[in-house]
């Protein structure tokens, strides 16, 4: 088959890009190895998280001021696409905003609250609400934490029904996708060709958007990010009231420190409770009472109920949380590294691609300028160094 562009991995990053693509009049053929949203585009926990991994001084260190503010607003558009997606499509996704982050200490209260001065002074935005303890049992039912932040521009969703409703809104603007199509071989050249067991596909461009699974295929990008796993559990429906009790507002929950705890409601009432990250992607022993230990710390109130769902799957960091896009050559295209900024970032990243594809590069090209480095230790130890890493941050969420 041939196409103006081959973009490899369906799910949020790639459908994405083809959807752009195609809305510009460009065939798009996209190969996925599993299903549509089969990765961490459908399993993550739902958290639509504006802006970056990272903080805004990581981009900084690479670029004027002049171009910071220009990320910053970028940032925020991330959550503008998604809305504006759902809305254009009529994506059955559960879209509801608010997301607050809790301070676990003071030390951290502190540091929201300098996070919002400077999101005022800097960048000239003022909708971030700091929310003291006494004012906390608005948005989450517990004494571990001492106050909040309230970003009111960010939220939550069910990821693979966003990822699902994308992916019917490509093949209606054109878009061909083939799922169980795992590329065994991509071959560079004036057109590039990627090899399936079943075929290949012949095109102009091509994207890569396979992330923490990218494997072999490019392995001077892989070496750039580093797979993590994530786990989330779903509690037996709490009831209506029971449900709005806990987390009154609706919003989407993570706590202050660098190893983290998420939740949310789901629309059928039940906690939806994420973490435990896992940086040698080893998934817990008896998952399920792993995680409902960590959610009986914030809610001893839920000891009586049941875990009906437990899963997890592999995100992809950058050493320094910021995403990686550019291009392996002049017209082979990738992004990565979205560091748990992957629901909304990610339609950033298709737009980013298919304005670059189109000529208009100017906005894709900031985020090139990012100098990335590879994950230490090279193929077999890069995984133990990074374990040793995170033992000393969650070390220090301790103190």
């Amino acid at each position: 088959m041939e196409a103006d562009v081959c973009v490899i991995g369906a799910g949020l990053t790639g459908i994405s890009t083809a959807l752009n693509l195609a809305e510009r009049g460009y065939s798009v053929v996209v190969l996925e190895a599993a299903k549509v949203g089969w990765a961490a585009s459908g399993r993550n926990g739902g958290q639509m998280i504006g802006g970056f991994g990272c903080g805004m001084d990581t981009f900084a260190k690479y670029m004027p001021e002049s171009d910071v503010k220009r990320i910053w607003q970028m940032g925020l558009e991330t959550c503008d696409i998604v809305k504006e997606r759902i809305a254009k499509h009529q994506i059955d996704c559960d879209l509801t905003m608010g997301y607050f982050t809790a301070a676990n200490k003071p030390r951290h209260m502190d540091e929201l609250r300098a996070w919002r001065d400077e999101a005022a002074s800097r960048f000239g935005y003022d909708r971030f609400q700091c929310v003291p303890a006494d004012k906390i049992h608005h948005y989450v039912q517990s004494e571990r934490y001492l106050g909040g932040l309230l970003d009111p521009d960010s939220g939550h969703l069910h990821p693979l029904n966003y990822t699902l409703g994308l992916a019917r809104a490509a093949r209606a603007a054109g878009v061909k996708i083939f799922e169980d199509s795992f590329v065994t071989s991509l071959k560079q050249g004036t057109r590039h060709v990627a090899t399936t067991a079943r075929g290949q596909v012949s095109s102009q461009f091509v994207v890569l958007a396979c992330n923490a699974y990218l494997g072999e295929l490019a392995p001077e990008l892989s070496r750039k990010i580093m797979p993590v796993g994530t786990y989330v559990i779903a509690t037996e429906p709490l009831g209506a009231d029971r449900a709005r009790e806990l987390m009154p507002a609706n919003a989407a929950i993570c706590d202050s420190r660098f190893v983290l705890d998420y939740f949310r409601r789901s629309p059928d009432h039940r906690m939806l409770w994420g973490g435990r990250c896992s940086y040698s992607t080893v998934a817990p022993l008896n998952l399920a009472k792993a995680m409902r230990e960590g959610m009986l710390k914030t809610f001893p109130q839920l000891a009586d109920v049941k875990v009906d769902f437990a899963w997890g799957g592999l995100v992809d960091i950058t050493v320094n949380r910021a995403p990686h896009f550019g291009r392996v050559a002049p017209t082979l295209y990738f992004a990565q590294g979205f560091s748990g900024h992957g629901v909304n970032t990610t339609g950033l990243a298709g737009k980013l691609i298919a304005e670059a594809i189109h000529g208009q590069a100017a906005r894709f090209d900031l985020f090139d300028k990012i100098k990335h480095v590879d994950f230490p230790g090279g193929a077999w130890l890069r995984t133990p160094s990074l374990v040793l890493a995170m033992a000393y941050y969650r070390l220090k969420d301790y103190l």
